[in-house]
C-alpha cells in the first residue's frame, strides 16, 4: 500500500522535495568557497556552485508552479502528514542524492577535461618555444 501511495503521491507531484539535496551541497560548497579561497579556486568550486544553484532554484520554481512549495509553513506540502513525510524523505534520499551525484559528476567532467585542455596548450607552447613544432 505504502508504494502505491509513493506512485500516486510522484505522478499527481505533492511530495516532491528532491531540490532540498543539491540546495544543501549548493550551501555547503559556498561556505567552502568563502573559507577556503585557494582550494576553492583550484577546484574550480564556482562552477559547481553555479550549477548546484542554478538547479535547485529552478527545480524550487518549478515545485511552486505546480503547489509542492507553499509560501506558508510548513512550506512543503509533504509535510501535511506523517506518512507524506516518509514519502518524501524516501524521493529525497532516492531522485534528490542522485540529482546531485549527476551534477557533482558533470562538474567532475568539467574539471578534467578543462585541465587536460590545459596540459595540451602548455605543451604545444613548449613546443613552439622550443622550435620542436613547425607552424604550417
Amino acid at each position: 500500500m505504502v508504494l502505491l501511495d509513493y506512485i500516486n503521491g510522484v505522478t499527481r507531484g505533492e511530495h516532491m522535495a528532491c531540490f532540498l539535496v543539491p540546495m544543501i551541497l549548493a550551501v555547503a560548497t559556498s561556505v567552502v568557497r568563502r573559507t577556503a579561497r585557494g582550494l576553492a579556486e583550484r577546484l574550480k568550486l564556482w562552477i559547481l556552485n553555479a550549477l548546484l544553484w542554478g538547479g535547485s532554484i529552478l527545480l524550487a520554481l518549478e515545485h511552486a508552479w505546480h503547489g509542492e512549495l507553499v509560501p506558508w509553513p510548513p512550506f512543503l506540502t509533504a509535510m501535511t502528514s506523517p506518512a507524506s513525510i516518509q514519502i518524501m524523505l524516501h524521493e529525497m534520499a532516492t531522485i534528490g542524492v542522485a540529482m546531485t551525484a549527476a551534477v557533482t559528476l558533470t562538474w567532475a567532467t568539467i574539471l578534467m577535461v578543462s585541465r587536460h585542455m590545459a596540459g595540451i596548450t602548455s605543451l604545444k607552447n613548449i613546443e613552439r618555444v622550443e622550435g620542436l613544432h613547425v607552424p604550417r
